[in-house]
């Protein structure tokens, strides 16, 4: 072969590959800007540059203008899905790029990439050149000769493919590579929309060529073709013949192969380090440039100019890249995430007879990484296995313990100086496990803490969080997996006992070493992204709470959730039967297909119903709240649902998951999973027990002292996000209203409808309450008017009198937006971030939806601030008056609490004030707590 190469990319495809290729793991700079897109290609390219070595190269794009076969076919691409915005936007970026690397971008109104890519591979395999056309699309087949290939980049864990004429022709069971027309004109292309002959697919496109030749032949002798087939080619005649036009690859585009415009040359380093740094791409622009890129320049929440720390590369690193040639920078690119085969380190297997020489050096230690292995991933019925410890970047020790209780409390026993020396810190990557695990034993961490997944959670609130996945992504280093030890999920699976000793120890120390690396890379992220407040302050605190409220657990009555399963069964055959009788009809009541047909077919109870895209009825709640009104079906159909997903989510379920050790239900509680900053449970989910009905509200009995001589004292706060909002929006009316403790529902009304507060009467007051927590969510006249089922007119003129008698709300609102748009994010009065990149989005929907969340996070964000805050006051608290109460659930703006009946004075006071000073509100917003007690949970609330 020739060694003049030359590489043309398909850009668009490749693009596309790249930024859906990091889809479930994107990368995200420190203003919120997606560069999956342009990071994923920027790869594609440097390894094609270092593997393949182009003499010659060019990017190929194609451009927003319609083309030569939209005249032919106006939905020509129609059905193509509108590229995702952060896409969009990377194009520039990433032409950038291009540039920066000395290479053409090559574009032409009116035709596509690969007409443009065509023309030049051809010419210039004439011209002696080897072309690769480098793109996963199957329509280049048709463009391949002795010199022409397809180039397919490397993806899923295969390598580049190169197909030449044989390939292609094996790949489409095809005799020619210009069939590959003939086969597209006859099957068509449903990525373009072209459209073939319908009912005509690959294989069936290939039989009839290879009977046939070309498809010109197929449509000739299309009255041969027997049975239904036949009927199908003679019908799309017209149809095949437009479709071949559509796939047709034009070759005689003006454009021209001029080869030193195309040759690979050295690099622009200004303008690539420009740009990485805009990116952010700092250890690519380290690798490469032999320096850091420049910081970029950020705006503080005063306006202030802050420049972004980067991290250079040590001084004998960028020596060795200063200089070199451009090949010699190539080499040195890593072109995969390194593994425990490809680094050194030194992963060492302790046993008890070692003991006695490391816990004088783990007792040396300041900062110890910390993690354990186990039976169980529910460290309430686990048991330990080992524990890994690591202080020092590619070294760590695993310690494996002996099955029996006994002899694992003997050897914890030697660790408690190290365990409760209050002067370490203890790090680890969801630590509250590893703390719970101990405390199983008798065992606790009296040190401060120090959670990777919590650091990265105030980093990066919407991210994914699997030790695994940050490993990956901060340190370029892919760790063992548990499924390579233990097996796949499901019944099959062992657990770590399983594990032959010295593949468990490299696992284990593996987790201890990664788990200390990421602490070095968050910290930093931390101050620059200032969030270590949030961090120091209210997260990491709040894991030992949380420890001891897991470990804690609450009493549950099986006896009244029997009885209860019983009475719901009941209620759901009396609601079943309600629905038959008035439907005229028996069907299968839990099926949403078989309802949508008798309600919208059979009943006709609106004529406008919607489909889904599965074609069936939308049946969901929404949309039978709105046909309350129409039909009592529609209430006894609520009815029904709410009945048995109370029964099965909750009354039958909960006596399953009860602890068969301590007799008592252990929720676990998440801290780093909504992005707001609130908790949430899982296992069982106590979050989301029912409030508003009659029926949801029941299950709190279930809820129970552990004994007869405790009690449940239940304290939640008042009005918390209202009084939030006043604080924050700095609303004189608002305040005021707090102020003098007033029920600020009925203030507002008096205010909106302009009448005495004696004289608001309940529709007022419940359409003040509505426009109230709608506020908080960006609620529109459309959506108020849905909530209270009166007009949008009324909506609106509810909604512009607030405003009007609550302008420092509008001016919260308005200045909120702002500041997102400027900084790309929004905080809470903790300092906690939220990033919304989408709030400069051109699609009005998309835009809409992130000023809501930036109007939300604030004031939701600083509610969850403030019971996290509580929690820990709270906690110290008890264990500083040395009291016996335990604090045993969370949920919202409230806190249960499991309390002897000797202290509930004292504990209802502690808890109050506790909670209440908490987190003191600027301009004089006054936090009110409340609390009382009883035998169970609703008798407490």
């Amino acid at each position: 072969m020739s060694e003049k190469k030359l590489f043309l990319l398909d850009a668009m495809a490749l693009i596309y590959r790249a930024y859906f290729a990091l889809q479930r793991n994107p990368r995200v700079t420190s203003k919120g800007k997606n560069t999956n897109a342009q990071f994923g290609f920027t790869n594609t390219l440097l390894e094609l540059l270092n593997k393949e070595k182009p003499s010659h190269l060019a990017v190929v794009f194609d451009t927003q203008t319609a083309t030569v076969r939209h005249d032919d076919f106006t939905d020509y691409k129609a059905n193509r899905q509108e590229a995702p915005e952060d896409l969009l936007q990377a194009i520039p970026d990433i032409k950038r790029i291009i540039r920066g690397f000395s290479l053409p971008c090559k574009e032409l109104d009116g035709y596509e990439a690969d007409d443009l890519i065509g023309t030049l591979a051809w010419e210039a395999a004439d011209l002696g050149y080897t072309v690769y056309m480098v793109t996963p699309d199957k329509d280049y087949g048709q463009l391949v000769k002795e010199q022409v290939l397809i180039y397919k980049p490397a993806a899923f864990g295969q390598g580049p493919q190169v197909l030449g004429i044989k390939e292609v022709c094996e790949k489409w069971d095809i005799k020619r590579v210009d069939q590959v027309i003939d086969l597209l004109g006859l099957m068509g292309d449903a990525s373009d929309n072209i459209p073939g002959i319908k009912g005509v697919g690959e294989k069936t496109a290939a039989k009839l060529l290879a009977q046939y030749d070309t498809l010109e032949n197929v449509l000739e002798f299309a009255h041969e073709i027997k049975g239904a087939l036949g009927e199908k080619v003679r019908a799309g005649k017209e149809s095949a013949i437009m479709s071949k036009r559509l796939a047709t690859i034009i070759t005689n585009v003006p454009v021209q192969f001029h080869e030193e415009d195309f040759r690979v040359k050295d690099w622009d380093k200004d303008a690539l380090k420009e740009v990485f740094a805009e990116l952010e791409f700092k250890t690519l622009a380290a690798r490469l440039l032999g320096e850091a890129p420049a910081a970029p320049v950020n705006k503080d929440l005063f306006g202030n100019d802050v420049r972004t720390k980067t991290a250079a590369p040590a001084k004998e690193d960028a020596a060795a890249l200063l200089g070199p040639t451009q090949q010699m920078l190539f080499d040195m690119l890593p072109q995969s995430t390194d593994t425990i085969h490809t680094l050194p380190h030194e992963y060492t297997l302790l046993s008890e007879t070692d003991l006695d020489t490391f816990l004088p050096q783990l007792q040396a230690q300041k900062e110890i990484c910390f993690d354990t292995e186990t039976t169980n991933i529910d460290a309430n019925l686990a048991e330990l296995v080992g524990m890994s410890f690591a202080w020092e970047k590619g070294k760590a020790y695993y310690l494996p313990v002996p099955a029996d209780a006994e002899s694992v409390v003997a050897i914890l026993e030697r660790f408690r100086p190290v365990f409760e020396d209050e002067d370490k810190e203890w790090i680890g990557q969801n630590i509250k496990y590893d703390m719970l695990m101990l405390k199983w034993y008798g065992y606790e961490l009296k040190g401060k803490i120090y959670d990777t997944m919590l650091a990265h959670y105030v980093i990066e609130p919407e991210g994914k969080r699997n030790m695994d996945v940050l490993s990956t992504k901060y340190l370029n280093y892919e760790p063992v997996s548990i499924e390579t030890l233990i097996g796949k999920k499901g019944k099959t699976q062992g657990n770590m006992r399983d594990v032959p000793l010295n593949e468990i120890k490299d696992y284990a120390a593996e987790d201890a070493d990664v788990t200390f690396q990421l602490k070095q890379v968050f910290d930093p992220l931390l101050k620059e992204r200032d969030v270590e407040r949030v961090f120091r302050e209210i997260e990491n605190p709040l894991v030992p709470v949380l420890t001891d409220m897991e470990y804690e657990g609450i009493r549950v009555d099986e006896h009244f959730l029997i009885n209860y399963s019983k009475e719901l069964q009941t209620d759901i055959g009396l609601a079943e039967a309600r629905v038959y009788e008035q439907a005229g009809v028996r069907f299968n009541l839990a099926s949403p297909k078989q309802l949508g047909e008798v309600l919208f077919e059979h009943m006709k109870l609106d004529p406008k119903a919607k489909k889904t895209k599965t074609g069936q009825y939308a049946t969901g709640e929404d949309v039978l709240e709105k046909l309350r009104n129409q039909h009592q079906i529609v209430d006894d159909i609520l009815a029904y649902r709410e009945l048995t997903k109370l029964k099965s989510t909750y009354v039958d379920a909960l006596p399953q998951l009860i602890n068969p050790k301590t007799g008592r239900l252990h929720t676990s509680f998440n801290q780093a999973v909504a992005v707001t900053g609130r908790l949430s449970s899982n296992n069982p989910n106590l979050q989301n027990i029912p409030i508003k009905t009659e029926r949801g509200r029941e299950i709190r009995k279930a809820f129970i002292p552990r004994d007869a001589d405790h009690v449940l004292l239940s304290a939640d706060y008042s009005q918390i996000e209202l009084r939030i909002i006043a604080a924050i929006s700095e609303d004189e009316r608002m305040i005021q209203a707090f102020r003098e403790g007033k029920d600020i529902h009925t203030a507002t009304a008096a205010n909106v409808y302009g009448v005495p507060e004696a004289e608001v009467d309940k529709t007022m007051r419940r359409n003040a309450k509505a426009v109230n927590f709608g506020i908080i969510y960006g609620q529109s006249a459309f959506g108020l008017a849905e909530n209270l089922g009166i007009s949008r007119t009324e909506a609106k003129g509810i909604i512009d009198a607030y405003f009007t008698q609550f302008a420092g709300i509008r001016r919260y609102m308005s200045t909120t937006i702002s500041f997102a748009h400027d900084h790309g994010y929004v905080q809470t009065l903790s300092g906690r971030k939220r990033w919304l990149p989408d709030i400069v989005s051109g699609n009005q929907v998309v835009r809409g939806y992130a000023e809501r969340n930036a109007i939300n996070m604030p004031i939701q964000g600083t509610a969850a601030d403030m019971i996290k805050r509580a929690m820990i006051a709270v906690h110290y608290a008890l264990k500083r008056e040395k009291l016996q109460t335990r604090m045993i659930l969370q949920v919202h703006d409230e806190l249960v609490l499991d309390v002897p009946k000797n202290e509930i004075e004292m504990v209802q006071q502690l808890i109050v004030t506790e909670m209440e000073q908490a987190m003191p509100l600027p301009n004089g917003v006054p936090v009110k707590a409340e609390s009382g007690f009883g035998a169970n949970w609703l008798e407490a609330h």
